[in-house]
C-alpha cells in the first residue's frame, strides 16, 4: 500500500511539479540516484541540484554518500562539472573550507586543493610557532601539486588531452615553481619557529607574514628570517634565496633589516650584515654605502651612538656618500676635512655642501671655516680646468 502511494506521488509529480519538487521528494524518501538520474536527464540548472541534492546532503551528513554516487553514474565525474563548479562556489561563499577541501579532493582537483591546504596553513596565525604546528598542511599541499605534476605525465605519455572543464589547470613548471615555493615556506617556518621558541627574535614586531602573499610581504619574510637569528649570519641564507627565488628587491630587505638593527642599537649586527651582503656575490660597494647611508637616517645623533655611528660611517667608499652621512648626523667638521682633500672642483661641490648645512643649522663657527676656504679656493678650482684647456 505504501508503494502504492509512494506512486502516486510520483505521478502527480510528474505530471504538475517542478524538477525541484520530483528531486526533493526522491531524497526525502532515501532514492539520492533517482534524483541524480532525474537531474541529468532533464538537464536542470545548476541552483536545482543545490537546494535539491547537495545542501541537504552535506546538511545532514551524506556528502560522502553523494559522492559515491556521482561517481557510479559517470566516473569521469564530466556529466556534473557545471553542478561541481557551483558547489564549490556555494561552499567558499559560506567559508565552509572544510567540506570544500573534501570536495577538491573527490574531484581530484589537487591544485585547488593544495591552495586550499595553504589556506588551512596561513589563516588566522599570530606566530610562527603556531605556524609550525600548522606544517602538515604544507606536506598535504605539496603532495597535491606533485600528484598533479605525475597524472600530467601520465597523460602526455599516454598522448591523451584531459578533457576536465572543471579541474584547474597549470602548467608543469608553474606548479614545480609552487612546490618550490612550499618547501622554502616550510624551511622559513622551521627556522622562524625555532627562533621564537628559543627567544631570539629581536622583539621583532612583524606578523607572521608567509611566502604565499605579495612581494611586500615576502620581503618581511626574507627580513624577519634575516633579523631572526642568534645573529644575522645564520639566517641570511635562507633570506638571500627567498630574495634570488622571488626576484625581490634586495636593496628594499637590506635596508628594513639594517634600519631595525640601528633602532635596536645592533651596530655589530649591521656589520656582519654589510659583510654577508658583499660576500653573496650580487652586491656592489655602493650598495652597502647605500645602507649604511640608510641608517644614518634613523640612528640615534646623541653622543652614546657617537662612537658607534662614526665607525660605520668610515665603512663607505664614496666620498660624496660618506660626506652626506656626516651631515645627516650633523658631524660638519669630519665632512669639511673630508671634503677639502678632494680634487679642487669636487672639494668646491662639497664644501659648499657643509656650508649649505652649517647655514641651516645656525653653525657660526663652521659658517666662517667654509667661507674662509671658498674664498681662497674657488677661483682657483675655477681657473684651472681653463688653463687646462688653453693647453
Amino acid at each position: 500500500q505504501k508503494n502504492v502511494y509512494y506512486q502516486e506521488c510520483l505521478y502527480y509529480l510528474h505530471t504538475f511539479g517542478t524538477n525541484l519538487a520530483i528531486i526533493g521528494f526522491y531524497m526525502r524518501h532515501d532514492c539520492m540516484r533517482e534524483a541524480l538520474v532525474h537531474l541529468l536527464n532533464k538537464e536542470c540548472p545548476p541552483e536545482v541540484f543545490m537546494d535539491g541534492v547537495f545542501i541537504p546532503s552535506y546538511e545532514n551528513g551524506k556528502l560522502h554518500t553523494l559522492e559515491y554516487q556521482l561517481e557510479a553514474l559517470d566516473p569521469s565525474l564530466e556529466s556534473w562539472s557545471s553542478y561541481l563548479i557551483e558547489a564549490c562556489k556555494h561552499l567558499q561563499k559560506r567559508k565552509f573550507y572544510n567540506l570544500l577541501y573534501d570536495l577538491q579532493q573527490f574531484m581530484k582537483d589537487y591544485v585547488r586543493a593544495a591552495m586550499t591546504c595553504i589556506r588551512f596553513f596561513s589563516h588566522k596565525t599570530e606566530s610562527y610557532v603556531e605556524l609550525g604546528e600548522k606544517q602538515k598542511w604544507l606536506t598535504r599541499a605539496k603532495d597535491h601539486l606533485k600528484t598533479y605534476l605525475q597524472g600530467m605525465s601520465t597523460r602526455s605519455f599516454g598522448r591523451k588531452k584531459s578533457g576536465s572543464s572543471f579541474r584547474k589547470k597549470m602548467t608543469a613548471s608553474d606548479v614545480t615553481r609552487h612546490i618550490n615555493t612550499i618547501e622554502l615556506q616550510i624551511e622559513v617556518t622551521r627556522f622562524l619557529q625555532r627562533c621564537e621558541s628559543s627567544g631570539n627574535t629581536q622583539n621583532i614586531t612583524f606578523t607572521p607574514a608567509t611566502l604565499f602573499g605579495s612581494n611586500q610581504m615576502k620581503e618581511d619574510v626574507a627580513c624577519k628570517v634575516m633579523l631572526g637569528g642568534k645573529n644575522i649570519e645564520e639566517g641570511f641564507g635562507i633570506a638571500f634565496r627567498i630574495i634570488q627565488d622571488f626576484q625581490l628587491k634586495a636593496a628594499s630587505v637590506y635596508n628594513k633589516a639594517a634600519k631595525h638593527l640601528v633602532t635596536e642599537h645592533q651596530y655589530k649586527e649591521i656589520k656582519q650584515l654589510l659583510k654577508c651582503v658583499m660576500e653573496s656575490g650580487d652586491a656592489t660597494k655602493q650598495d652597502c654605502d647605500d645602507i649604511i647611508f640608510r641608517c644614518t637616517e634613523v640612528a640615534d645623533k646623541g653622543a652614546s651612538e657617537a662612537k658607534e655611528l662614526e665607525s660605520l660611517i668610515l665603512e663607505i667608499k664614496s666620498i660624496d656618500i660618506r660626506v652626506k652621512a656626516y651631515l645627516m648626523c650633523c658631524k660638519l667638521r669630519s665632512a669639511y676635512l673630508i671634503a677639502v682633500k678632494q680634487e679642487p672642483a669636487r672639494a668646491v661641490h662639497l664644501v659648499k655642501e657643509v656650508l649649505q648645512v652649517a647655514e641651516k643649522i645656525e653653525d657660526g663657527v663652521m659658517q666662517s671655516i667654509c667661507k674662509q676656504w671658498l674664498s681662497e679656493h674657488q677661483n682657483k678650482a675655477v681657473m684651472k680646468p681653463t688653463l687646462t684647456a688653453q693647453r
